[in-house]
């Protein structure tokens, strides 16, 4: 499967000047636990990603006022992304490799187009272990079946 497939296509962005109260006003107000920030420009290029967790690590653990911080002075310095048209599992192994847990998706020009996280590959691979499970049930029903007309007269 491809990896805008897989994505999310409704992903909440900030710019590189949002404060970081604003910015985790807007992960509570869409229950989400990351930001894409967006360069400048009409593009939707994404430049970082901030996460619930850089926040408290990075800003509240170190007793920094998070009410004069931006986005951008804490964002992921290097940002990964994934094409669209990138197989999952690429995906999944640029994830394991840079220790993310969320991607930024981008179109073939750059443009941010949805998001990848762990969950939502997750949630695909219990899709297709339970495919697996039922066609495994429907070849030994298939059996049975097959035996049954075999065995009885006429």
């Amino acid at each position: 499967m491809k990896t805008g497939e897989a994505c999310n296509r409704t992903v909440v962005v900030v710019s590189r000047n949002t404060t970081l109260s604003e910015a985790s006003k807007l992960m509570r107000r869409h229950h989400v636990g990351s930001l894409v920030v967006l360069g400048d420009g009409e593009r939707r290029t994404p430049v970082g990603i901030i996460t619930d967790r850089d926040i408290v690590v990075e800003v509240l653990a170190a007793d920094l006022d998070f009410r004069n911080m931006l986005a951008g002075e804490i964002m992921s310095p290097v940002l990964h992304t994934a094409v669209e048209d990138d197989d999952t599992h690429e995906t999944l192994k640029a994830m394991r490799q840079y220790g993310v847990r969320r991607i930024p998706v981008v179109s073939g020009s750059g443009a941010l187009v949805g998001i990848v996280t762990l969950d939502d590959l997750l949630d695909l691979l219990g899709e297709e272990l339970g495919d697996i499970v039922r066609a495994i049930g429907n070849e030994q029903s298939r059996e049975d079946l097959r035996r049954r007309s075999r065995a009885s007269p006429g």
